[in-house]
């Protein structure tokens, strides 16, 4: 451990992805994590919390992430984009989006449109499992970069991240929402819980999906359809459906034909009649977000920094902006100064503290906003969304930031 300049403590999308950007530079990268298991089976989600139905090995994986121009550029910098297999990605040419007034008649209604705001898509949908085979086989053949087994990174570590952060001249943090690492340095993660959990499942639907995308605001529910490939080219769907958690754990318990019924009455069968395709899984909801960045000698990324709803899909992504900032703020650095000087990681801190406070805001106010069931309130809510769908100028907006803009 100690012929490394950078210890990344996490095995998942995030800290892959940094390990792979900082070993393009030529740094020593030492990955802390023990051997992933086979793509194709499940791995705990993205949030790091215990899932209310535990995934076994032998659950095929549920989750796909909706990822932006921005993080699909980073990828294909990585050379991780074009290893992915053709049907573990699907383009999203169109969103639809609706409040709880339903029907078009009753309005709160938003779309839109990548030939509208002329981009190529407006976001990617990718299979978890094979992005991470993916960066996984990436980092195998990766110059510079070695992997340390977890039991004797923390057997060096001593006490945990703090003496952990001595071995290399910088230790950075990816371990997702419950960082023992993070604990052992102080660093306090303020997590409000919504009392909501999300349920991950695929589904195949009669009808094809056309690479359009649902979303559904049905207080106090949000619940999303992402088109993928998978199961099926062209008819798959990954749900993501939060709803509050009493709920979420009895549907995650129900009968297969009682799950796709409330599916069909959530989703008014908009996007056809659609069936469960496999296991489900199921994780807490809340929005956390550590109280530092980063101190001499450490730092943190992903999950381990921040967490936000699901309901704007922008958790890897803003994980993978966290890498994208880090690899450019020690890319830049003077020659004389240490990859753990704090005034370096300070830099880093500061460009990543807006953004992430910005979606955390959006998020929540938006989850709020559709939470409260007072008429008054619906009809505002959704006369707004009504208005908003017709002034290009915003939506155009919007889209850049939503690509990474």
């Amino acid at each position: 451990m100690s012929n490394v300049d950078v210890n990344i403590r996490g095995a998942g999308a995030v800290g892959l992805s940094l390990a792979l950007s900082l070993a393009r530079q030529g740094l020593r990268v030492g990955v802390v994590g023990n051997e992933p298991r086979p793509a194709g089976t499940a791995t705990a989600p993205t949030t790091s919390a215990m899932p209310i139905a535990p995934m076994t090995p032998a659950t095929p994986d549920a989750r796909a992430y909706a990822l932006n121009a921005a993080s699909r550029q980073l990828l294909a910098d990585l050379k991780v984009w074009d290893a992915l297999p053709v049907d573990a990605v699907t383009p999203v040419y169109d969103m639809h989006i609706e409040g709880d007034a339903r029907g078009a008649a009753a309005g709160g209604q938003l779309d839109f449109s990548a030939w509208q705001q002329g981009c190529e898509a407006l976001a990617w949908i990718v299979d978890a499992a094979e992005l991470e085979a993916a960066l996984r086989t990436a980092a195998r053949f990766a110059p510079h970069l070695v992997w340390i087994a977890a039991a004797a990174a923390n057997a060096n570590a001593g006490a945990g991240a703090g003496a952990g952060a001595a071995v290399a001249p910088l230790t950075v943090l990816a371990e997702g929402q419950a960082s023992a690492s993070r604990a052992a340095l102080g660093v306090h993660f303020d997590r409000q819980d919504y009392g909501h959990s999300a349920i991950a499942a695929r589904l195949q639907a009669d009808a094809p999906h056309l690479g359009v995308a649902w979303q559904w605001f049905r207080s106090p529910d949000v619940l999303a359809l992402l088109p993928i490939d998978r199961p099926l080219p062209g008819h798959g769907y990954g749900l993501v459906w939060s709803l509050p958690t009493e709920r979420a754990v009895a549907l995650c318990a129900a009968p297969a034909a009682e799950f796709e019924a409330a599916l069909a009455d959530a989703t008014g069968g908009a996007a056809g009649v659609l069936r469960l395709q496999g296991g489900r899984s199921s994780w807490p909801l809340g929005l956390a977000q550590a109280d530092r960045l980063c101190g001499p000698g450490w730092a943190l990324v992903g999950d381990a920094a921040h967490q936000v709803h699901p309901l704007a899909g922008q958790g890897l992504n803003l994980g993978l902006a966290d890498v994208a900032a880090l690899a450019r703020v020690i890319a830049a650095r003077e020659p004389w100064r240490g990859l753990g000087d704090e005034i370096l990681l300070r830099r880093y801190a500061r460009e990543r503290i807006g953004a992430t406070r910005a979606m955390a805001l959006l998020t929540d106010g938006l989850l709020h906003l559709f939470a409260r069931p007072q008429p008054a309130l619906r009809e505002l809510r959704n006369r707004g969304m009504t208005l908003l769908n017709h002034s290009a100028p915003i939506k155009r907006f919007l889209t850049r930031r939503a690509l990474g803009g």
